[in-house]
C-alpha cells in the first residue's frame, strides 16, 4: 500500500510493512507541542500500543473503551497500555503485557516496529512512550477483565480518514481538539490527537473542514473521571445530536 503522494525517505529495513516502517521514521522525528513535552523528573511512565493490521479494506488499527468504572479514563476510547510495571523490561514489553491483559493479544503474533517520543498528559500526570507495532498474525480479541475494558473495536484506516468522520471536540477552557466520529462512535483525547498526527505524517490525510464541533460536558455525579462524557461505542445521546 502506497501512504500517500508526498516524498519518502528510504525504507528502512525490519518488521512489518515498508509504508508502516517509513511512518514509523516520520512519526520517530515529529515536532512535540510544548505542552505535550515531559517534564524533567516526575510524572508515571506508561507505555501504549499502536496496533497497525491488515483489515478487510487496508490498514487498521486496534482501539479498547476504557470501563466506565475507572478512576482515571473511565468510558474514554485508548490504544491498549498502561502503567509501565516494575517487572518490565521497558515499555514495550509493557505495551505488550497490556494488550494481552486487556483484550488478548498475542504478542508472539506483534511485530514491533519501534518506539516513539514520549509524550506527557499533564492532566493525568501519564508519561506515556507510543510502540508502534504491526498485527502479523492477528488473532481474536475481546475484553479480558470488563472492571477495566468494556469493548474493543478494529478501525480502518480508510474510515478515519474519512472527511465525513472528522470533527472537533471542544473543552471547557475553550481549547478545541481533533476527534473521529465513525461507527456511531467519538474518539477523542490523547489517543484522538495521536491519530491524527499518524494519518497526516503517512500522508493518509484527506482534505476535511474542522467546522463542526462537539461541546464535551462532564456529567454531574458520573461514575469514575469526568472524561467519559463522551465514550466509545456508547456515544448515542451526544451522536444524535449531531446526525
Amino acid at each position: 500500500m502506497t501512504a500517500g503522494s508526498r516524498p519518502r525517505p528510504a525504507t528502512p529495513a525490519g518488521p512489518g510493512p515498508a509504508w508502516l516502517r517509513e511512518l514509523f521514521v516520520a512519526a520517530a522525528a515529529m515536532e512535540t507541542e510544548p505542552q505535550a513535552r515531559p517534564p524533567a523528573t516526575g510524572g508515571r511512565a506508561s507505555a501504549v500500543l499502536i496496533l497497525f493490521g491488515a483489515g478487510p479494506d487496508g490498514p487498521d488499527l486496534l482501539f479498547i473503551q476504557r470501563s466506565d468504572d475507572l478512576r482515571l479514563h473511565a468510558g474514554q476510547p485508548a490504544f491498549p497500555g498502561g502503567a509501565i510495571d516494575p517487572t518490565d523490561s521497558g515499555p514495550v514489553a509493557a505495551a505488550l503485557r497490556e494488550a494481552a491483559e486487556e483484550v488478548g493479544v498475542d504478542p508472539d503474533g506483534v511485530d514491533i516496529v519501534g518506539t516513539l517520543p514520549e509524550l506527557f498528559i499533564p492532566r493525568t500526570g501519564f508519561r506515556v512512550v507510543p510502540v508502534l507495532a504491526w498485527w502479523r498474525e492477528p488473532c481474536p480479541v475481546a475484553p479480558v477483565d470488563l472492571a477495566e475494558v468494556a469493548a474493543v473495536e478494529r478501525i480502518g484506516v480508510s474510515e478515519l480518514t474519512d472527511p465525513a468522520a472528522r470533527v472537533m471536540v471542544r473543552v471547557p477552557d475553550g481549547r478545541t481538539t481533533p476527534a473521529f466520529r465513525v461507527r456511531g462512535m467519538v474518539i477523542w483525547g490523547f489517543t484522538a490527537v495521536l491519530v491524527d498526527r499518524l494519518l497526516a505524517l503517512a500522508g493518509w490525510e484527506r482534505p476535511w473542514a474542522p467546522a463542526e464541533v462537539i461541546d464535551w460536558t462532564p456529567p454531574p455525579g458520573g461514575p469514575g473521571s469526568a472524561e467519559n462524557a463522551i465514550r466509545l461505542g456508547s456515544c448515542t445521546e451526544m451522536c444524535s445530536t449531531l446526525s
